[in-house]
This record gives C-alpha cells, structure tokens and sequence, in this order.
C-alpha cells in the first residue's frame, strides 16, 4: 500500500492543525468539499480513521496522530531542503518584515543576526503584531493559532515553560520544591492569560494574597522577575539567555504552549520568506534538541545525587 497523491496527506495535515474542515480550507486556499473529499479518499486508501468527527471538528485518532506526526516531518524537511536549494542558487536581496511577539524577541535577535550575515543583501525590518506583517513577511508567536485572514500557518515543536526567580530572591524566599508546595512564595502574573496554561495554573491555584504583582505584559512580568518582586513562568527559550535568573522545577509537560510560523499566503513563493521560514524551523529543532540535553543532564544529575 501506498499514497500516490501528497494532496491528500497535505490536506489530512490542514485539518489536524486547525481542527475543521473549514479552517483547513482557509487555509490551503481550497474549498471545504475539497478538504473533505481528500481525507475521506486517504481513509479508504488506508484503510484506517484518521480523525474523530464531532460537532465541534475533528480530533485525531490514534492513526492520525501517527500520520500527522510524519506528515509534519516530512513537511519540515521539504521545507529545510527548499530553503537551501532557492540560498545556494542567488543572493536573497530587498526586504523581509520579520514579525515576533514580545516574548519572542529576545531569543531572536541572535537569529536574526545570523540569518542576515548569511544573507546581507536582505533587509530586516522587526514588527510586532500579525497586523504589521504587510507584502515580504514572516511572523512567529506563541500561543493561539493565528487566525487572520489570508495567512499560511504552520505549528512547531512546543515551547516549555518553567518558573523563574531570580537569585536576590531565592536568598531571601528559599527554592520551590515542587507545584504542590509554593507556600511562602510570591508570584508575579500578567492580565493576558489566554491560551497561556502556566499563567492559568497560577491564577487558579495560587492564593490571592501570594500574587504580589500584576503585569500588563510579558516584558513587564520578565522586568519584574529580575528586580526580584517574585517568581512567574517564562519560557525556557526565553530565560535561557538570563544569566541572572535561576530555574526552580523541571518544565511541567502541561505548560508547554503551541508555537506558530506563518505568512501571508500571497508571500509564500517569495524566495526570502521560503529561505527564512526553513532558517528558523532548522534553529527551532536545534533548540529544542540542546533543551532535551539539558534536562536528560540535569535528571542524570538528580538521580546521581540521590544515590
């Protein structure tokens, strides 16, 4: 058995990530019909349900998360392979509006760096929001899946998140030994909660009288984790380029929040946006495979130690 149409699979994938019928066609720019007919033609050629219909859409089965699981691999390495064929074959040249959401820019303001001395004929304007991104752009941001108009949207490995304090403190409130234990502690939160599970924990577990401040934003909330007002989850991305803050638990696994890469459909066949999106996608996977280091070294080192 084998699938000769990549139409199918590619549509399967569609609906996984937005969970319709009708997102997936917004998304690939198809009908809803068309979706529909796809994924019911890969079903038969399986042999195999790959999704749960309910009401509200479509939920994987098991079958599905398997083949989505490759699906999104291959994805990602067609798009590693575009990337390096369209960089080898001329210069990248005129502009490329980079849009990050707060959280984001400090993680990749290396990147960018790296990705403009490999390309210096490009140039980089930094935007913040989905409404900046206008002609040549790429976005990434964390949390909900975007879901303006006219956008191509791909998920990424998921970001985890951790608490963080920093280490004046520590000195002061001792370490965290566990969710389940944070009496004594203060914890600095953020108004936006959406879509955020580790600031949703907090608001639902956490005393009132523990919340010693609330931010109106991400950068605020970092602010005030290094000033040492409290402890708040940051990403691991995130804290990692903090030489001044201090870890305290291993990354809960339901903390973790979804990651997102998108464009505007019409830019997709732009050899920039091609040759960035595969550019970040490979640095992506590169850190999350040193954060899967770090925590196999730190567990190895735990265990160690109770020995």
């Amino acid at each position: 058995m084998q699938i000769d149409d990549w139409n199918q699979v590619h549509c399967a994938l569609a609906v996984a990530r937005a969970g319709t019928l009708s997102g997936a066609a917004q998304e690939l720019g198809v009908s809803h019909s068309t979706v529909l007919r796809r994924v019911d033609s890969l079903e038969k050629t399986l042999n195999a349900r790959l999704f749960y219909r309910h009401p509200r859409g479509y939920v994987p089965t098991e079958a599905g998360r398997l083949l989505m699981r490759a699906a999104q691999s291959m994805q990602e390495q067609l798009n590693l392979l575009v990337g390096r064929v369209c960089s080898g074959r001329q210069p990248l040249s005129g502009a490329l509006t980079v849009c990050v959401g707060e959280e984001l820019v400090a993680p990749m303001l290396p990147l960018l760096q790296r990705f403009q001395r490999r390309h210096q004929g490009l140039s980089l304007r930094l935007a913040g929001s989905v409404g900046e991104c206008r002609g040549v752009a790429v976005g990434l941001c964390a949390g909900a899946r975007p879901s303006a108009a006219g956008l191509a949207v791909q998920s990424l490995p998921r970001l985890p998140y951790s608490l963080y304090g920093a280490r004046s403190y520590l000195r002061k409130y001792g370490a965290l030994r566990g969710l389940d234990q944070f009496g004594g502690h203060r914890f600095i939160s953020c108004a936006d909660c959406a879509a955020h599970p580790a600031l949703e924990w907090m608001e639902q577990s956490v005393p009132k009288r523990q919340l010693a401040l609330r931010c109106g934003s991400a950068g605020q909330m970092l602010e005030a984790v290094r000033a040492g007002i409290g402890i708040a989850p940051l990403s691991v991305w995130r804290a990692r380029a903090e030489e001044g803050l201090c870890r305290l638990l291993p990354p809960p696994a339901e903390w973790q929040r979804d990651l997102w890469l998108y464009s505007p459909r019409d830019a997709c066949g732009n050899s920039a946006v091609r040759v960035f999106s595969a550019f970040v996608i490979d640095c992506i996977a590169r850190l999350q495979r040193v954060h899967s280091i770090d925590e196999a070294r730190a567990v190895a080192a735990v265990a160690g130690e109770e020995k």
